[in-house]
Formats: structure tokens, sequence, C-alpha cells
């Protein structure tokens, strides 16, 4: 796959408008279509569809009559957990099958995943084809080798304003770096009676450090501030940062396992969330928003299906995303990620020459 010209990392902001005039993502010609623009999700605390970078209600741009069967498939979008990934946490063999039948016939395969990079790569060691990886909910754009394409990291100066405001949440608190291995997940304590988390740190432990008061960690930008716990707890902490002074200084990206319980809220770079980056990448790229087609089930998708030209709901999905007449395929144990590529993408591409 060829590498757009150079690395792009952007790490200082301060508002979502002076981020872009600061990057020069207009000059650059990326800049996001209107659905991106001000981008949209879910706000669970109000029960409206609003954006988790800013605070418009969304009206989905592209209902299925978008699709323009003249224009093949060139790049898709997949997320992972629940979307990928069945509900064991594997690969089936056809959505392996179908995605290396895919990138065998020149299109591009790009995971799109609230993971940090660490934690998507065994998910992508499992995939025969070269992968684009939109991580940690857009903040970071890598090649499955490890090469770096885009970066928006959030300003420590608001890292350390939102964990002071969230600081009665402190204990599913988490600061997540761009770095190698050592000390990438910082945590204010590691609590062995944690039952929500320890387990999950305690696989990970060679990435995680600790720093007590959390905010003595933050010696350098970082990617992230992550809030996880049970569902109320994490719409309480939601309505928080929504409602901050300075919330227009981050984006919110907001994962909700209603069957488990399980909630994360990711506090991200403004220009941050899986449609825009994946937008910004599609445009490096060459591709025309027709040419993209996404796959997710969950409500962190939603901006990256509303700018895709094909947006496909699992079956699986959570109900919200399947109220705006996208295509829905099968549920993850169903493989309805094959199911999908092969009735959206393999039946328009030819194989590469």
């Amino acid at each position: 796959m060829p590498s757009p010209s150079g690395t792009r990392c952007w790490p200082l902001v301060s508002t979502a408008r002076s981020s872009r005039a600061q990057r020069g993502i207009v000059a650059l010609s990326t800049r996001r279509p209107a659905s991106c623009e001000r981008r949209a999700s879910l706000s669970f605390s109000s029960g409206q569809y609003r954006s988790p970078c800013h605070r418009q209600t969304f009206q989905p741009a592209n209902p299925p009559s978008r699709y323009n069967r003249g224009m093949p498939v060139r790049l898709i979008a997949l997320d992972i957990d629940g979307t990928l990934l069945d509900s064991r946490w594997q690969v089936s063999e056809a959505n392996r099958n179908a995605i290396a039948e895919a990138a065998r016939r020149g299109i591009e395969v790009a995971l799109v995943t609230g993971r940090r990079y660490d934690f998507a790569m065994p998910v992508a060691r499992q995939l025969e084809a070269p992968l684009t990886m939109i991580v940690s909910n857009g903040a970071l754009v890598r090649s499955n080798d490890g090469r770096t394409h885009l970066c928006h990291l959030l300003p420590r100066r608001v890292a350390e304003q939102v964990l002071r405001l969230t600081k009665s949440w402190r204990e599913g608190a988490a600061v997540i770096f761009d770095r190698p291995a050592e000390n990438q997940v910082m945590l204010e304590r590691l609590d062995p009676d944690d039952s929500l988390r320890y387990a999950y740190y305690s696989r990970n432990k060679e990435f995680i450090g600790l720093a007590n008061p959390l905010e003595t960690c933050l010696s350098e930008d970082p990617i992230q501030v992550m809030l996880s716990g049970k569902v109320a707890v994490m719409r309480d902490a939601e309505r928080a940062l929504r409602g901050a002074s300075f919330a227009e200084a981050y984006a919110l990206a907001v994962t909700m396992y209603e069957h488990r319980d399980f909630a994360m809220i990711d506090v991200l770079n403004p220009i941050c969330c899986k449609g825009a980056s994946l937008a910004e990448w599609a445009t490096l790229r060459g591709y025309a928003r027709e040419e993209v087609m996404a796959i997710g089930d969950n409500h962190n998708d939603l901006e990256m299906l509303s700018f895709a030209g094909i947006p496909v709901v699992m079956g699986n999905s959570v109900p919200e995303l399947k109220t705006f007449g996208w295509h829905e395929t099968r549920t993850n144990d169903e493989n309805g990620v094959a199911h999908a590529i092969e009735q959206f993408a393999l039946r328009e591409a030819a194989p590469c020459a």
C-alpha cells in the first residue's frame, strides 16, 4: 500500500475552530465533509443524537439511496469489537477469507477502532491483508507495520483540566500515551478488587504505569483520557463532561455495552472521531466517500457510518444505529462482516492483474 506523503502529527489545539487553522487541514485539502465538520453521535445522558465532538443534533447524510453502484468500493472500514470479532472475541474464518479476497482485489482495508494500537494489533495479525489502523477512535492512523501517518493528540493542559473535572470517577480513569510500551497506559492505582478492570490491566501489565495523583503523569500530550465503569456511572460522567465550560476543547467517544453493564468514555483531541479520521484518510488516499464502505455496531461508529457511501450496521448493533435506514448485515456471530463485504464490495471488484 503506498504511503501518503509523510507523517502528519498535530498535537496542539485549543478549540475545534482554531485546531483546523493551526493544523492547516484545509490547506492540505483534507477538509472534512459537512457531516464530519459537525460530527454526530449519541448523547446517552440526554437521549438525543448528538455529536461527541460538538453539540449539534445529527441529521444522517447518507441514506441507502446515496449508494451509486457505478462506483466500486475502494476502502472498507471495519470496527473490531462487536463487528469483526464474534461474541467470543474471535475472527471467523469467513471474515478472514472475505477480507483477504478484498485485499487481493485491490481494496484497501482499515480497522477503525477505539482500541489503542498495541491492543488492536493481535486482531490485525490474524488477517492476511495489508491494513490501515485507525485506532484510539481516530487519534492515530498507522499501517500494521507500525508506520504513523496521522496523529491528533490531546493537549496536556486540557487533559489536566479533564482529570480535575472527573475526579469523582478517578477509580476508572486512565491516561493513554503514544509510547512504545512501558507507561503507555497510566493509572492512579491498580486495584485487585476492581472486578471491572483488573483482569484486563493484569493481562497488559507491560503497558501499565502508575502515577499518584494521576495528573503527575502528564509530562507530554497524551492520546486520550479514558474513563470506564458501569453504564449509569458513566452516563453521569458524560453529563459532567458535556456540560463543562471548556467542553469545546475536547471530543467524547462513548461506547456502551448495556448487556455487560460496562461503558467507556474516551476524551480526545476535539477534531477526533472515527468518522473524521476516516474522512481525512480517504481524502489523503484519493477516495471519494461514495467509494468507502463502513461496518459498525456501536455508538462510536455512527460518524464513520455517516461518512461512508455504503454504511452497514451489524445485526447485533445497538438499536439506535438501526433507526437511520442504513444497510443491515447479519450478526457478528453469523459472519456479518463477510456477508456485507461479499454483498457490497466483492460483487463490484474485479481481481487485480
